[in-house]
């Protein structure tokens, strides 16, 4: 079993300390060296829009400073990681949400307000912008986990159900989205029932690399830590396989890449930033550091 020690961490803090933005320094610090939330809440603030929404680039592929329901997922998953829902943003962030859903029940992945700014290639909207489970699903998902009661959720959650029932194949996105909403959605008998048919169908469709020599999605980008709900529909030995993978994966400034395509260079060292800090949780979470 491969594993991190201390000075695997040190050095990822200074690949952090050099590639990073502030908010993702303060989330090291906060992190992995105990430091306090506030500075990253501090930090996650001047984001936020008049509107309750989020913008300026806080997902790093999407440049423009208006509001996108992307960004309010990310927000709202700071939050979750500081454990810090109590705060107003969140509210807020419900009312903007308001503001866009669609007739469906649920946010587009997309605003049309994208056009206007720089973006990677697959942030750009198309002439229609209809709702979609990625990111309705997640934004649900973590509303439930924290009890939030705005008058979106409902609408958003009955919007989730009928997609999910109704689709036959999804891509890897919409699974990941799918997997925290019903990680968290309250009708627990339906969500097991649906985990169950969500499971054959990332089988079906070769979603995730099982194989980690091979390209593809990691299991480890859902089953994030021994306690997700994601973790049942992969068995001991592939994810072993993928953690030894992962240690292995850190590159020798200390830092881990990313898989995807990187449309612009400023957009490279704020994703690494961002995969290292998502590799140590993962690597933390499992018991290899």
């Amino acid at each position: 079993m491969k594993c991190l020690d201390s000075s695997a961490i040190d050095a990822a803090e200074r690949f952090v300390w050099l590639s990073g933005r502030v908010i993702d320094r303060h989330r090291f610090a906060h992190l992995f060296r105990g430091a306090p939330a506030e500075p990253v809440l501090a930090a996650l603030r001047p984001y936020r829009n008049p509107d309750g929404g989020f913008g300026s680039a806080l997902e790093p592929d999407l440049r423009g400073p208006l509001s996108q329901p992307q960004h309010v997922e990310v927000a709202l998953g700071l939050l979750d990681e500081l454990d810090a829902f109590d705060d107003p943003m969140v509210g807020s962030a419900c009312d903007y949400l308001g503001t866009i859903t669609t007739a469906e029940g649920g946010v587009p992945f997309v605003l049309t307000s994208a056009r206007g700014y720089p973006s990677a290639p697959w942030w750009v909207p198309g002439d229609e912008t209809p709702a979609s489970l990625n990111p309705t699903a997640a934004l649900a998902g973590l509303l439930h986990r924290h009890g939030v009661r705005h008058p979106w959720l409902d609408p958003a959650t009955a919007f989730c159900w009928e997609r999910l029932d109704q689709q036959e194949s999804a891509d890897f996105y919409e699974v990941r989205t799918a997997l925290l909403f019903l990680e968290h959605v309250p009708d627990r008998a339906r969500a097991e029932a649906m985990l169950d048919r969500l499971g054959d169908r990332i089988a079906a469709q070769g979603l995730v690399a099982l194989d980690p020599a091979a390209e593809g999605h990691s299991p480890l980008d859902l089953a994030t830590g021994p306690d997700r709900l994601a973790r049942r529909l992969f068995a001991d030995a592939v994810l072993d396989a993928h953690l030894d993978a992962l240690v292995e994966a850190r590159e020798e400034d200390g830092g881990w890449n990313v898989e995807f395509p990187i449309w612009t260079p400023a957009t490279g060292p704020e994703w690494r930033t961002v995969a290292t800090i998502d590799a140590l949780q993962r690597l933390r979470a499992y018991g290899r550091w």
